[in-house]
């Protein structure tokens, strides 16, 4: 096949004793731990989830990340990554983790001026969220390999400092639930990343950073600001 122009080249993740994983689309949840509702001023009772993307390039896979222009307030927000393996549209809740493929750890980082000042004005997230690097992310494992992830400490270390530290258990919406709300709205495919929310603790970052994210049971992030 011709083209125009030349056609992007697929984004995809290594996986742990198999063939990388291409990404399609990267679905995030917003507000998924009760304590991080709080410390971002909502209610954390148990309201309906809500959703946001960032484009498949946007994932990356290098130890370093560029500090984006047009912010001065770079925030880090460490997740869960869920990658689906098996596409489906009104997936109920109790059969979710078939459409599972596996696990990874990811940062939802945040351009957090452009997004408060897009909040303020009505308008939409996406530059303050889906900026070139904007989410950087480990290798994936196979749910064969680690089994489904519904407990276990999740924790986030800026320069060997705690920042942010809960469990996975802690979520407000399951894994299940998610993946079950968002094929209401669209048709799930293979190659979509879910990032499953983030704890409290969420703060700045500069240059020169070293991030060091952890999931029990996962890939070791680790990412230096530069």
């Amino acid at each position: 096949m011709r083209y125009a122009v030349p056609a992007p080249e697929i984004v995809a993740i290594p996986v742990d004793g198999g063939d990388p994983f291409p990404v399609r689309r990267v679905y995030c949840v917003g507000r998924n731990y009760a304590a991080h509702a709080r410390e971002m001023g909502h209610d954390p009772d148990r309201e309906e989830p809500f959703f946001f993307m960032k484009p498949a390039d946007a994932i990356l896979l290098a130890k370093t990340m560029p500090y984006p222009p047009q912010t001065k307030d770079l925030h880090h927000e460490l997740e869960m990554v869920v990658a689906i393996g098996k596409g489906g549209s009104d997936i109920p809740p109790e059969k979710a983790l078939e459409h599972v493929f596996g696990y990874g750890v990811g940062l939802d980082m945040t351009r957090r001026d452009l997004q408060a000042e897009a909040k303020k004005l009505g308008r939409p997230w996406d530059f303050g969220k889906g900026f070139d690097h904007s989410a950087p992310c480990t290798s994936l494992v196979p749910a064969a390999k680690c089994g489904h992830i519904s407990k276990g400490r999740i924790e986030l270390k800026v320069n060997g400092e705690t920042r942010q530290k809960s469990d996975v258990s802690m979520l407000i919406w399951s894994v299940p639930e998610l993946i079950a709300k968002i094929s209401q709205s669209m048709r799930l495919e293979p190659g979509d990343l879910i990032f499953s929310g983030t704890p409290e603790g969420v703060a700045a970052v500069k240059k020169g950073d070293k991030l060091h994210g952890h999931v029990d049971g996962l890939p070791e992030l680790e990412v230096t600001i530069v």
